[in-house]
């Protein structure tokens, strides 16, 4: 089994009048070149935008976009015609394709509105655009990980791509196999805490760590902890 180790004050950071923005992997202006993704998984954003404030209409190509809301009210726009609003339960699954343009603005007035925004390189490139939202309140159960984007599933990306989202009210310990020894994971502490069952590695919030080169993994999940858990081709 190898490890990576990405602690959240180690991840590229700016801050502007309306955004404060971490980069666990080069992105903008933060560019590392020991930090250029894990495997198929290329940006994993962590976002607070400003009431009324947000990104104006830009071009994507040749990505798959995946946006959690982890609070607030998140406005989507794009040159597809789709226009809503999503929130804490809802995501966002953009393949850019050939090309889209979108913008994102926060719906609130008074409220800042957080957000995972993660990138994962496609199988092939081109392809035409689309952009779908699903709620996923009714796939999430307390303690446990639970599939949110799954090749089987209609949140489906364009890659062989697995996402797990969990929240955590009591201690838990938690085994995951990979669907392919090809494959990789990466695990986001969004809150809480995490360690392996040999005490070798601990995850605080914001922190993340890429595993690779295994084909199962245990965990202890420590009290009011919400982890994402990213299975990429590596």
């Amino acid at each position: 089994m190898k490890t990576i180790i990405d602690k959240a004050d180690s991840r590229g950071f700016a801050r502007y009048d309306w955004l404060e923005t971490y980069h666990t992997f080069s992105f903008a202006n933060y560019h590392n070149p020991e930090r250029m993704g894990f495997g198929a998984l290329r940006v994993l954003n962590d976002d607070i935008i400003a009431p009324k404030m947000g990104f104006d209409m830009h071009p994507h190509r040749n990505m798959e976009i995946v946006t959690i809301p982890l609070y607030g009210k998140l406005r989507h726009g794009d040159s597809l015609q789709n226009a809503e609003t999503i929130t804490y339960g809802d995501i966002q699954v953009m393949s850019a394709g050939s090309g889209i343009v979108h913008s994102e603005y926060n719906a609130s007035e008074s409220e800042p509105v957080g957000l995972l925004q993660i990138w994962i390189l496609p199988k092939t490139n081109g392809g035409t655009p689309r952009y779908n939202s699903f709620d996923i309140r009714s796939k999430l159960r307390p303690n446990e990980l639970c599939e949110i984007i799954a090749p089987d599933l209609e949140t489906a990306l364009g890659q062989d791509t697995w996402f797990l989202l969990g929240e955590f009210e009591h201690e838990t310990k938690l085994n995951y196999t990979l669907h392919s020894k090809q494959n990789g994971v990466y695990m986001f502490v969004i809150e809480g805490k995490v360690s392996d069952s040999k005490g070798d590695l601990s995850l605080g919030r914001r922190d993340g760590a890429g595993i690779y080169e295994v084909e199962s993994l245990a965990f202890n999940i420590s009290k009011d902890s919400k982890i994402l858990l990213i299975e990429v081709p590596m």
